[in-house]
């Protein structure tokens, strides 16, 4: 009886935490809004392992967004640059957890829905 008690209390105090992450794509914007602030699905990225802006997990089918690796004219939707320094946001490359789904792609970038 008492284990049981234990579980409920337990899942009270995760449904706020589940409901803090609220996590939107917009194809029209072509961006991702993760707690209230928007980013682009665009641009220059910085891959981290902390201090993230997103969490991505790469994955080959069921995406969220097909995105293409470029070297320069990163700013349609779909395209992104990896760079060192002066990005537009900071991506983790996650296996769990994560914000949203990516594929790798040679064309037809963007994101679906």
């Amino acid at each position: 009886m008492n284990y049981r008690l234990v579980i409920y209390i337990a899942s009270l105090l995760t449904v706020p935490l589940l409901a803090n992450d609220k996590i939107t794509i917009d194809k029209t914007t072509c961006t991702i809004t993760k707690d209230g602030k928007s980013y682009p699905l665009y641009g220059k990225v910085k891959i981290v392992d902390s201090f993230e802006d997103i969490k991505v997990k790469i994955v080959s089918s069921f995406e969220d967004a097909d995105i293409r690796i470029v070297d320069s004219f990163e700013d349609t939707c779909g395209k992104v640059k990896i760079v060192d320094a002066f990005e537009d946001g900071k991506v983790k490359v996650v296996d769990n957890f994560e914000d949203i789904k990516i594929k790798i792609v040679d064309n037809f970038e963007g994101v679906k829905q």
